[in-house]
């Protein structure tokens, strides 16, 4: 009797997704571990730092965070790591900066007071700015149009000016400004020459009359490179026609020619 042939097994192409699943399960479970171990418990990091707090005395711990965290500790016992970061480097500059105009802000209030006539009519302003306290004068509070001759009329506010410059040790510069408008007298060829010879006119001033040192001077001219307005209209004209008095604070001594 002839033997029965035993019928083919059936291949199983699909036994792969066994495998892919599990994988895919094990992947799965990975990310998830990773998600919850990323998200710090708020509650318990507060209960740490109180028992820190609790265990160290308050002085250690400033001193231990400020270690950690790469900042310093002051003589109050605070420290201020975040000096250390990038937002902290910021906080510095702007605390520095608003001490290098905090300087001046006492001479601010005084010459705003005694000038208080002048500014009112508009013949001079006073400002605060990143390079110093700047006294403007426009031009026809001290020349004559053209001139470098300064009017005896503003002798007065330029004496209560002179009288805040001897209270402080900061370099001043005396800048001149013209409009656009060209210049060509027998005296001055351009413009550049006039600014520069008004600066000096406030020099000689400041120095033979007021007796404020000359080593405290320098002196500057714009011409017309340097507006404050349009010089388009009459009126842009005349506001960019001034004399400015620059009481430099460290930033704008930057600028100035080292002394020995």
């Amino acid at each position: 009797m002839a033997r029965k042939k035993k019928a083919a097994e059936h291949v199983n192409h699909e036994r792969w997704l066994v495998s892919y699943a599990d994988f895919i399960t094990l992947l799965f479970a990975f990310f998830v571990v990773m998600f919850a171990t990323s998200q710090t418990d708020k509650g318990k990091a507060q209960q740490v730092s109180d028992s820190v707090k609790r265990a160290l005395e308050g002085e250690k711990v400033s001193q231990v965070l400020a270690a950690i965290l790469g900042g310093t500790v002051s003589d109050t016992g605070k420290g201020n790591a975040m000096a250390r970061g990038p937002g902290g480097v910021r906080a510095a500059a702007e605390e520095k900066k608003d001490q290098k105009l905090a300087e001046l802000l006492p001479s601010l209030k005084m010459l705003s007071e005694e000038l208080k006539t002048e500014i009112d009519a508009g013949r001079i302003q006073i400002s605060m700015q990143a390079r110093g306290l700047v006294v403007s004068f426009n031009q026809a509070a001290l020349f004559a149009r053209g001139e470098d001759v300064i009017a005896p009329a503003a002798y007065g506010a330029l004496e209560k000016v002179a009288a805040a410059l001897a209270k402080l040790p900061n370099p001043v510069r005396l800048e001149g400004h013209t409009d656009s408008t060209p210049i060509s007298t027998a005296r001055f060829h351009c413009n550049w020459e006039l600014s520069s010879a008004r600066s000096i006119a406030i020099l000689e001033l400041m120095t033979n009359k007021f007796s404020v040192p000359r080593n405290r001077f320098s002196i500057a001219g714009y011409a017309d490179t340097a507006p404050i307005a349009t010089n388009d209209t009459e009126e842009g004209r005349a506001q960019n026609r001034r004399a400015d008095i620059v009481i430099l604070n460290e930033q704008g001594v930057v600028a100035e020619p080292g002394k020995k």
